[in-house]
């Protein structure tokens, strides 16, 4: 990092806009705090004794199941890819991400429709054997806790596969050469010596996809999983208590920052994660053949086949039945609607995180790091907390402003925040500015502080090295930010349905209210373009981790044989 002793009023610039944005991103958080601990009426009461216990153990329940089916799979998937050579590895080394390009609820409502009674599953069993009612066999009820942790396990564990996956790779063979010489076998070299040392990437895989899972309200509706965020939703929503909402959102916090400690205590050992310095080798890998390589093969086409053929096709053949709905009104608007805000939320994130990380690149003193993590903990506060945080604010200052226009000018000007989107927006940026950062911190970390320096000489200020220097060396990375914090609104569920101006449609919340009214065919259509949208950046993540994991290595033995 390049430290100045003293700071310009350009460079004070930066650090007060880095704290402004701070306190933008916490504002939210500082409005669920005063609204729960000043609520009317014994509420805190009512919900200890009756919804917080059932929502609260459900939650466990589930994110339990959930982490463990994404660990066994996005583990053992990530092992086989790196660490076995069996026909179609290739393929599937790519192919394990895809499953990151549909939205838990789009996943779910599909397997509701291909699970349910009425299903083709069902009813081809019936048609088989003969039977009349559902009391006639026994066939596992999607609509259940156990059904939730099948549709998000499938969907989520790409979380861990990659950020397990990369551990693997990094690992150095010497290791586990040794180990081999030492006579381990492969099962032994797994469970002895690379699953300990992946244990930091396997903590923070597992805790990205709990993030996730809490914040899902559209799967958990599907299935009739009464979670924290589903009571969330249902009190402020049915029961018109945002008080009471407000408070089951700080138990959600208490959660995701139990979360995030866990996440940290994982891998506070992560500096022994990828030993092997200048001399690393890619691992040398085990070749399977016969039933070995079959099995192999059908363990990492399975989540595939799961996760993302199998509603894709189900959404493939709906839409096809209804191609006449790609050119009415509703669709098209939809479609638009969520194109821009989709469009401006990227670019503000885009915009805030050069912002950030410029100004710690200036000066990364405690006061600045400290603020620079708080505005990027977003990502971690699941959407139905962050609606009820921004919902209060925006709605005092528009309560405000129409007033005083009321008075001074006699103009009615309603809800020019919530009302015209701006909610939305806000929210987009608060939770999805972490994605966006670390793609732009990343960048700046590849620039050498000697650019700076030379810039500083030649008579350039902090911003004219901005525009100059650094932005045109960072397009890449600022396209790759842009891209994925694109896809991330235009899939947000949670925020988008509480926070929407009335009669206000996106493509996500047309899904979800098809879905919930069992209207299936009419859901199908736009959940197959958020499929399609969410697949650009997949597809760039696997093209990207794959060559930076090559640039690494030649890196490497670069600086080896130098």
């Amino acid at each position: 990092m390049l430290r100045t002793p003293t700071l310009s009023i350009t460079d004070r610039f930066w650090l007060v806009a880095a704290l402004v944005i701070a306190a933008m991103v916490l504002l939210p958080l500082g409005a669920i705090v005063w609204i729960a601990i000043t609520p009317t009426g014994d509420i805190w009461g009512h919900l200890l004794t009756t919804v917080l216990p059932g929502s609260f153990k459900t939650t466990l329940m589930l994110m339990l199941g959930v982490g463990l089916t994404t660990c066994v799979t996005g583990v053992l998937t990530a092992w086989l890819v790196t660490m076995c050579n069996f026909p179609g590895r290739r393929f599937a080394d790519w192919a394990l991400l895809v499953p990151l390009a549909v939205p838990t609820y789009i996943v779910a409502f599909a397997y509701v429709e291909v699970l349910d009674y009425t299903g083709p599953v069902q009813s081809l069993i019936r048609d088989i054997f003969g039977f009349k009612t559902s009391r006639d066999y026994w066939f596992p009820e999607i609509r259940s806790l156990g059904g939730a942790i099948f549709v998000m396990g499938a969907v989520l564990y790409p979380y861990v596969y990659l950020t397990t996956r990369a551990s693997f790779l990094i690992q150095s063979s010497s290791t586990l050469d040794v180990s081999r010489t030492l006579g381990a076998s492969p099962y032994g070299l797994f469970f002895r010596v690379a699953l300990p040392l992946a244990r930091p990437a396997i903590a923070i895989g597992v805790s990205l996809a709990l993030m996730e899972c809490l914040n899902d309200i559209g799967a958990v509706t599907f299935f009739g999983v009464k979670t924290l965020t589903f009571s969330v939703y249902d009190t402020w929503l049915n029961r018109s208590s945002l008080g009471g909402a407000a408070q089951l959102a700080l138990a959600m916090l208490a959660m995701v920052f139990l979360l995030l400690w866990l996440e940290r205590f994982g891998r506070r050992k992560q500096r022994f994660d990828a030993g092997g310095g200048s001399k690393h080798r890619p691992p040398t890998r085990f070749d399977l053949s016969g039933w070995q390589s079959v099995l192999a093969l059908g363990l990492c086409l399975t989540p595939i086949l799961v996760g993302f053929v199998v509603p894709g096709l189900l959404l493939a053949d709906r839409a096809s039945r209804r191609l006449n709905d790609v050119f009415a009104s509703g669709f098209l608007q939809a479609i638009w609607n969520s194109f821009y805000l989709a469009s401006i939320a990227a670019l503000l994130t885009v915009v805030i995180s050069i912002a950030l990380a410029y100004a710690l690149r200036i000066n990364s003193r405690g006061p600045l790091k400290i603020a620079v993590r708080l505005a990027s903990i977003g990502y971690a506060i699941p959407g139905t907390v962050l609606a009820i945080g921004i919902l209060i604010p925006l709605a005092g200052f528009d309560n405000f402003l129409d007033a005083r226009m009321e008075s001074w000018f006699g103009l009615n000007t309603g809800l020019l925040l919530l009302g015209s989107g701006t909610g939305l927006v806000y929210a987009y940026v608060v939770r999805f500015l972490a994605v966006s950062y670390g793609q732009v911190e990343g960048g700046f970390g590849r620039i050498t502080p000697h650019l700076d320096m030379a810039a500083r000489t030649l008579g350039r200020d902090t911003g004219e090295t901005l525009t100059q220097v650094h932005l045109p060396i960072l397009k890449p990375v600022l396209l790759s930010a842009a891209l994925l914090s694109f896809v991330d609104c235009m899939k947000e569920l949670p925020a988008t349905i509480l926070l929407r101006p009335f009669n206000f449609e996106t493509l996500a919340t047309t899904v979800f209210e098809a879905a919930s009214r069992e209207a299936f065919e009419e859901a199908a259509l736009p959940s197959l373009a958020i499929v399609l949208v969410g697949l650009i950046p997949v597809i760039f993540l696997a093209r990207s981790s794959a060559s930076s994991f090559r640039t690494k290595m030649s890196t490497r033995q670069i600086d080896a044989t130098s």
